[in-house]
C-alpha cells in the first residue's frame, strides 16, 4: 500500500512495497505522520494500515472477527509450493481450533523446568562467546553474539545436533524474507529452496526422535512428538518445528543486536543503572517498545465489522504497524525518547490475545541472559565501524553491529 502523508513542510510518501531508503534507517517519522493523518488507512485496493494502539489491541484480541488465516493471500503470494505449505502449516497463520491445537503442543513443551535449564546453559554459552570476542578485541556483535544465542537455545530445544546448525541461520533468514510485503523471484526461490531443505533435514531428525526419545523435560520435539493429546501429523509437527526456529531465532536475534546497539550508541546516564536484574528486564522490555523486532502484523475481516467505530468490509487485509503503535503518544509519554526506567510493558512487540507469542517467556530470559552478561563483562565497547540495517520492512534489525571491545 502507498500513503502520501504531511511530514514538516512536505509531503512524503510511503510505499512499504517499496520504500525509500532513509525509512530502513528510521521508519517513526513516517510511522508517525500517518498515525496524526490517518491512523486507519484504507487503499485503493480496499486493504487497511493501522497505526495506533487501540486499534492495533483491539484487532489482536478479536480472533472471532479478524482472522489470521492466510491460505487465500498466500496462494496469490506464492503460488503452489514448499513456502505456501510451510506458511499455511504453522500456527501463526492459522485460526481455531488448528491454532489451539498446535499452539497448546508447543507451549505444554516448553515447560518452566525446561526453560530454567536452558537458562543455565544459556549463561555458559554466552560466556564462551565472549571469551572469543575479548580474545580479538572485537566482532560483529550480530554473527558472533546477537544471532548466535537463538540459533543455540533452538537447536537445544529441537536436539539438533551442534554439527548440523550451520544452515539454521541461513534458512530461517530465507523462509521470513519471503514474508515482506514486496517479493522478488530470488526470494521466492530462495524461500521454497530453503523450505525443502529444512524439511528434508528435520524429517530425519523426526523419524530418528521417534525411535530414540530425548529427555522429555528438555527435548521439545520429543514433548511434541509424545504428548498425550491428539497426535500431531509429520507434516504438522516438521512445518511447526521450522516455525519454532525460524520466529524463535529471528526476533530474538534482533532484540539482542537492538539491545547492544542501543548500549553502544548511547550515553544517557540511565543506561549506566542497568545492572541488576530488574533494570535489565525494564531494560529489555522499553527495547522492545522502542525497537520493535517485527515491525508488522496481518489480519483479514472475516466478517463486516467495526474497528472503534470505523467500518470494515468483510474480506479486507489489515496491515497492523506495531512500530508505530509502540510510540503511540496515548499509550507512552514521549514515545520517542529510550527511557529503561518507563513502564512499557503495554507495548505489543509480542502482539496480544489468543496469537500472542507462544514463545516470549524464553525469548524474554535469551534477552535478559545475553546483555546481563554483557554488561558484567564488557561495562565499555564502542561501535568500530556504522552499524548496518537490514534493509526490510516487516523485521527490525542489523545485519552487522561490528563492535571494539
Amino acid at each position: 500500500m502507498t500513503a502520501r502523508i504531511a511530514m514538516g513542510n512536505a509531503d512524503a510518501i510511503l510505499c512499504l512495497a517499496d520504500p525509500p531508503d532513509r525509512f530502513f534507517e528510521d521508519p517513526y517519522p513516517y510511522y508517525r505522520a500517518l498515525r496524526q493523518a490517518a491512523p486507519i488507512l484504507v487503499g485503493a485496493d480496499g486493504s487497511l494500515l493501522l497505526t495506533r494502539h487501540a486499534d492495533l489491541a483491539a484487532v489482536y484480541r478479536d480472533s472471532v472477527n479478524f482472522s489470521s488465516d492466510k491460505k487465500a493471500e498466500f496462494a496469490l503470494k506464492f503460488g503452489d509450493g514448499p513456502l505456501f505449505e510451510h506458511h499455511t502449516t504453522s500456527l501463526v497463520f492459522n485460526d481455531d481450533p488448528y491454532h489451539r491445537r498446535v499452539r497448546g503442543r508447543l507451549v505444554g513443551a516448553l515447560t518452566p523446568r525446561a526453560v530454567a535449564a536452558l537458562g543455565r546453559r544459556l549463561a555458559e554459552y554466552c560466556d564462551r562467546l565472549l571469551d572469543s570476542l575479548l580474545e580479538q578485541g572485537g566482532g560483529d556483535a550480530v554473527a558472533d553474539y546477537a544471532a548466535a544465542v537463538p540459533v543455540r537455545m533452538i537447536g537445544d530445544l529441537l536436539g539438533v545436533p551442534e554439527a548440523d546448525r550451520g544452515s539454521l541461520r541461513r534458512w530461517s533468514l530465507a523462509i521470513l524474507g519471503a514474508l515482506e510485503p514486496a517479493l522478488d523471484e530470488a526470494q521466492l526461490d530462495n524461500g521454497n529452496a530453503a523450505v525443502a531443505e529444512f524439511a528434508e533435514y528435520l524429517d530425519h531428525v523426526v523419524a530418528d526422535r521417534r525411535r530414540a526419545p530425548g529427555d522429555p523435560d528438555s527435548d521439545l520435539l520429543t514433548r511434541m512428538i509424545a504428548s498425550d493429546d491428539v497426535e500431531l501429523s509429520s507434516r504438522e509437527l516438521i512445518h511447526n518445528a521450522i516455525f519454532l526456529l525460524n520466529a524463535g531465532h529471528e526476533t530474538t536475534s534482533n532484540l539482542i543486536g537492538s539491545a547492544l546497539h542501543i548500549l553502544a550508541t548511547r550515553e544517557d546516564s540511565e543506561l549506566n543503572m542497568v545492572s541488576d536484574e530488574a533494570s535489565i528486564a525494564g531494560f529489555i522490555e522499553e527495547v522492545l517498545r522502542f525497537e520493535s523486532p517485527n515491525q508488522l502484523g496481518n489480519r483479514r475481516a472475516a466478517c463486516d465489522t467495526m474497528l472503534n467505530g470505523f467500518p470494515i468490509p468483510e474480506g479486507a487485509l489489515l496491515t497492523l504497524i506495531i512500530g508505530a503503535a509502540n510510540r503511540d503518544p496515548e499509550i507512552f509519554a514521549d514515545p520517542d525518547r529510550f527511557d529503561p526506567r518507563r513502564d512499557a510493558h503495554r507495548h505489543l512487540a509480542f502482539g496480544a490475545g489468543t496469537h500472542h507469542c507462544a514463545g516470549l517467556s524464553l525469548a524474554r530470559l535469551e534477552a535478559r541472559v545475553a546483555i546481563d552478561i554483557w554488561r558484567r563483562r564488557i561495562p565499555l565497547f564502542r561501535l568500530a565501524a556504522p552499524a548496518v540495517r537490514q534493509r526490510r520492512v516487516r523485521f527490525r534489525g542489523f545485519e552487522a553491529l561490528h563492535v571494539a571491545l
